[in-house]
């Protein structure tokens, strides 16, 4: 039986104090950071923040930057000068920049040169802009400020969701969310101070953040990179012996895809997913490419930032299961009647506990329809996240994850889970990655449409690329009322800013609808 994590809650730039001093934390294209170092650095970015003009306790501070050494200090150095952090996913172009800068009143702005040419003064709506290198070329000559004495109820950062469904929004996320996060990710992961992690997702994201902080909450080090290609990923794990790897269904299928050098993944101990279900095939070519890594298929919103894991002892035999609730959080499944549902029966999941965030930024009215209290039957009570996503629990008490509840498609009185259709796409072997979608039809209500990628090698072969034979094989096991009725194949399929498949981006392309 392993030892429940330490609940205690220490302002969230004291991470930085966690590792052995002169133990790699962060390895940069230029450099190796020590613990000792980065609680340095973290000291003079909070030192510069807090000297520029107009910047008072809990401003926002914004970052538009790629995976450097300000990018990611600043979610420690943010909080150690008083301060709010906004990153902003460096994928995202000048319109969505500028929403998030005016959504969250951003005082300051740090960005490359590139992308600060890209703004018009009108985009920044009141922040002063600031190159990142000329910020890091003035940190050498400043005295660090100390480690903080933030409260945990404290506001430490602004996280925008992709905003596939609307404009993004602003995730409240405050000292105790994140760095029970880290505490609680760095405990099931079992990570320890020899831990190297690859940090290859956004750090706007809530997984990709978490990346670095759970890392150095074990006093491990973290390797960041932007990667090109998905064999730029596999050639970093050789290079740099990485033993943590956290991905998005996507990412890990193009990383099957992609020739291995010899050896290179035989220093990993630990394989990460969240951001979209596993599916059998996935498990069965991961844990044939990685036997000695442990594979956790982990489920998370980022308004409670991570919610399940399963233990990776399972996935073999539930390779579809999004497993137990993680510490510090209490997850439930709520019947359709607001009672607790029975094993088998479906559910929306609710999450309650300190990882819950504190709601959205000046937006009243979503925080109402998404943070309630709990239901009655909670233990931990107070304020929930009702995530929209429909679960059920089995026999054995294990999560699955059904779909969210507004992206279940109603065709011919049925409803039908894109997540069962999509499996089963991928079952025939036809499909390397597909989107089910469930387009308006004056007939049926909706109707079953897949945006596939063929499988390697299958793209000439005509033959199998035909709708029919898709069909045929899926209706092996599928009824007739979940098999598709249009199928449109892709070289690629679109990725939204956090890497997960961009179902907005494909219904719209589908329908003509903007």
């Amino acid at each position: 039986m392993t030892v429940p994590p330490d609940p205690t809650v220490h302002p969230l730039d004291h991470l930085a104090l966690r590792g052995k001093a002169d133990a790699p934390a962060l390895v940069l294209k230029d450099g190796v950071l020590s613990h000792e170092g980065l609680n340095r650095r973290v000291g003079q970015l909070a030192a510069w923040l807090a000297a520029q003009p107009g910047i008072v306790p809990g401003a926002r501070v914004a970052t538009w930057l790629g995976k450097g050494l300000i990018a990611c200090l600043m979610p420690l150095a943010a909080v150690r000068a008083g301060l709010v952090h906004v990153p902003i996913n460096p994928v995202l172009r000048r319109a969505q920049a500028a929403h998030i800068l005016a959504d969250s009143g951003a005082a300051l702005l740090l960005a490359n040169a590139g992308r600060l040419e890209t703004l018009d003064p009108g985009d920044l709506g009141g922040a002063a802009a600031h190159d990142e290198a000329v910020v890091l070329a003035a940190l050498d000559a400043l005295a660090p400020l100390p480690p903080s004495a933030a409260t945990p109820e404290s506001l430490a950062a602004l996280l925008y969701t992709s905003g596939s469904t609307g404009r993004p929004k602003g995730v409240m996320l405050s000292q105790a969310n994140l760095w029970l996060g880290a505490i609680s990710v760095a405990h099931y992961l079992g990570l320890a101070a020899d831990d190297r992690v690859l940090a290859v997702l956004p750090l706007a994201f809530d997984y990709g953040q978490n990346q670095l902080l759970s890392a150095w909450a074990a006093g491990a080090c973290a390797v960041p990179m932007d990667y090109l290609m998905p064999r730029d990923v596999a050639r970093a794990v050789a290079r740099h012996g990485i033993t943590t790897l956290a991905a998005v269904p996507p990412l890990w299928r193009q990383l099957l895809d992609v020739p291995w050098p010899d050896g290179a993944g035989a220093s990993l101990r630990r394989l990460t997913n969240s951001g979209g279900a596993l599916t059998p095939d996935l498990v069965h070519g991961l844990r044939g490419q990685f036997p000695q890594a442990r594979l956790f298929a982990m489920y998370g919103l980022t308004e409670a930032f991570r919610s399940t894991f399963l233990d990776p002892a399972l996935i073999d035999d539930h390779p579809t299961s999004i497993g137990t609730a993680i510490p510090f959080a209490e997850v439930m499944v709520v019947n359709d009647a607001g009672a607790e549902a029975a094993p088998g029966e479906e559910g929306e999941l609710v999450h309650a506990g300190p990882l819950v965030a504190q709601g959205y930024w000046q937006d009243a009215v979503r925080t109402a329809e998404r943070f309630r209290p709990a239901p009655p039957f909670a233990k931990l009570g107070g304020m929930a996240v009702w995530s929209g996503d429909r679960v059920r629990r089995d026999a054995l008490g294990l999560l699955h994850f059904v779909g969210r509840r507004d992206a279940m498609i109603k065709t011919s009185g049925h409803r039908v889970s894109p997540q069962d259709v999509e499996e089963a796409a991928l079952a025939t072997g036809l499909v390397a990655e597909v989107v089910a979608l469930g387009l308006p039809d004056a007939a049926l209500g909706q109707a079953i449409h897949l945006v596939c990628r063929a499988m390697p090698g299958a793209a000439l072969d005509e033959a199998r690329l035909d709708e029919a034979g898709l069909r045929a094989a899926m209706a092996q096991d599928l009824p007739a009322f979940m098999l598709p009725a249009r199928v449109h194949w892709r070289d690629a399929l679109p990725l939204s800013p956090n890497g997960k498949h961009d179902r907005a981006a494909l219904y719209r392309a589908l329908t003509g609808e903007r």
